[in-house]
């Protein structure tokens, strides 16, 4: 029997990456998990990236979202959450903010620009977020 090509492709590339015997290419490259949570989804979603930066002086209002936003800190700030007084976002900080619970409300506060790196998995269709 004729081993497809692709096949013979696939099982090379498993060999030469040592993915064999239930070893895991991304613990052995260094990946830490920094959460997980589990997608129950019945209806279309779909996933945005995105990057954003927020200024000294920029204001987050209070938001949620119609499913998941994980975001981790490219550059870190210091804010002033309305209520909460002021608090550093550290550099490397992951945060992970769950299905329609309100977050943000924030001020960027200091000289630093506030970066991020977000990751939504929303319902598709629906504005990326909304205000309370």
């Amino acid at each position: 029997m004729a081993v497809k090509p692709l096949a013979g492709v696939c099982a090379s590339v498993v060999w030469a990456l040592g993915l064999t015997n239930g070893q895991v290419w991304a613990e052995d490259q260094g990946r830490q998990e920094l959460s997980r949570t589990a997608i129950h989804a019945t209806a279309p979603m779909e996933m945005v990236v995105s990057q954003a930066t927020y200024m000294p002086g920029d204001t987050l209002p209070r938001h949620f979202h119609h499913g998941l936003e994980a975001a981790y800190v490219i550059q870190g700030a210091r804010v002033r959450i309305q209520g909460r007084g002021e608090l550093e976002l550290p550099t490397g900080q992951s945060v992970l903010n769950l299905r329609g619970i309100p977050h943000g409300g924030f001020e960027v506060v200091g000289e630093q620009a506030l970066k991020l790196f977000t990751v939504h998995v929303v319902d598709k269709g629906q504005p990326l977020y909304a205000t309370e």
